[in-house]
């Protein structure tokens, strides 16, 4: 059965990214479609999959990271505009059985992301 997960990882701080929100996009003709908001446990991962089964289907969708909360958040004094508020990752589902995990390793002026297992 595939499924699609994520987590976030604070590679300034070498911790677990807690408590960010993640909004779900599927890519459509007209635009985006919401398809779920989540947050991140104390381990940087949310408590289910993001879709599995028959909900994760071929397509395009959006994975949209809200770290200026996380960082303001941490204590970090950061100068406005912060040079990252929201991170997004598009990316494409071309087999519904397969495993795909979408990981962000973020801080205050980068971030990076893979196709995890």
């Amino acid at each position: 059965m595939g499924k699609l997960t994520t987590h976030v990882l604070d590679t300034a701080a070498g911790k677990p990214g807690k408590g960010i929100r993640i909004d779900l996009f599927r890519m459509t003709e007209s635009g985006r479609a919401l398809l779920g908001t989540y947050h991140t446990n104390a381990d940087g991962r949310c408590d289910a999959p993001l879709l599995e089964g028959e909900a994760l289907s071929r397509g395009s969708y959006e994975l949209l990271f809200y770290v200026g909360p996380y960082f303001e958040q941490s204590g970090l004094t950061l100068p406005e505009p912060k040079f990252l508020d929201e991170v997004v990752i598009r990316f494409g589902i071309s087999d519904e059985g397969a495993h795909y995990h979408v990981p962000l390793l973020i801080s205050p002026y980068g971030y990076s992301t893979y196709r995890g297992s």
